[in-house]
């Protein structure tokens, strides 16, 4: 989940997609067994078309920028250059709702939500999560939620406990919530007198994945799609632990001064989940347990 400023992890640029497939290969994670592509196929709703500014539907594109470094989310194709993973089909249905296509452009994290702002972007989709700072510079679209989960190796062999976790070795992606999250319970140990937590922090979220696969660190913790999909790719060798928590609303980024876009953005969000295009994407990607059941703009962040 992206932190307070730079979001739900570290921005790695577009060279992260390639350390990703680097080490689930390295560490024999399988590679996505759901087929690429633009997903559900999904009917325009002409009266949700009519709704969408002139300026947005000219061209008949919405031009999207993201941080494609984020199984299951988005990241790129062994092609090297298609961007995939749900938030891309669950975007790209909406876009089809609109009748509409979108296009993506690979970006720095940091960069997108000045890119909205700027106009070179008509919407950012890059699992951002919605909270009180960035509704100041952009409106958002809610579409999901996510919140921390916890995985070990299979069997836990280390004997992990996720409210008890002092004295283990425990891996996390630097920059996110759940560094902050893994600092704060090492502290408690030491508080009570118990051994700290020894924290190890990777660059990219495949690293940390990768040291719970070999044994290196014994669990991880991550946003829940990301834990959900490192499991469902490590071909037995992860299982989650505990349950969920601290679960927030992602949502999509449109420029301050494109309200009825934004509007309009909720609406098909609402349209994809009543017809089950989103029920479809989100399951090919083993993510479901994030499914809302209603889109909001700009909810309570």
């Amino acid at each position: 989940m992206r932190n307070f400023n730079s979001g739900r992890r570290a921005a790695m640029g577009v060279a992260g997609a390639a350390v990703l497939l680097v080490s689930l290969a390295a560490c024999g994670e399988k590679e996505n067994s759901g087929t690429p592509g633009a997903g559900p196929s999904v009917t325009a709703d002409t009266n949700l078309a009519a709704k969408v500014p002139d300026a947005i539907k000219a061209d008949g594109v919405i031009k999207v920028g993201t941080d494609s470094t984020y199984a299951p989310a988005e990241f790129i194709d062994n092609d090297g250059k298609t961007v995939i993973g749900f938030d891309v089909e669950l975007f790209n249905a909406v876009a089809q709702k609109l009748g509409l296509k979108a296009e993506y452009e690979s970006a720095p994290f940091d960069a997108i939500l000045p890119g909205v702002d700027s106009g070179k972007y008509e919407v950012g989709v890059s699992s951002f999560t919605i909270n009180a700072e960035r509704l100041k510079s952009v409106n958002m679209v809610s579409y999901f939620s996510a919140g921390t989960q916890w995985a070990t190796k299979k069997g836990n062999p280390g004997g992990v406990d996720n409210e008890n976790a002092c004295g283990k070795k425990v891996a996390v992606q630097v920059g996110t919530v759940q560094l902050d999250d893994i600092t704060a319970r090492s502290k408690k140990c030491t508080d009570a007198g118990k051994p700290a937590i020894t924290i190890d922090q990777y660059q990219a979220q495949s690293d940390a994945t990768a040291a719970v696969v070999s044994g290196k660190d014994d669990a991880m913790l991550a946003d829940s799609p990301v834990g959900a999909y490192a499991v469902k790719q490590s071909g037995g060798q992860l299982e989650l632990l505990g349950d969920i928590y601290e679960s927030a609303p992602y949502g999509y980024a449109v420029k301050k001064d494109q309200q009825a876009f934004a509007e309009v953005l909720k609406e098909a969000v609402q349209a994809v989940i009543s017809d089950g295009s989103y029920k479809t994407a989100l399951e090919k990607w083993g993510v479901e347990g994030g499914a809302v059941t209603s889109s909001e703009l700009n909810p309570a962040g």
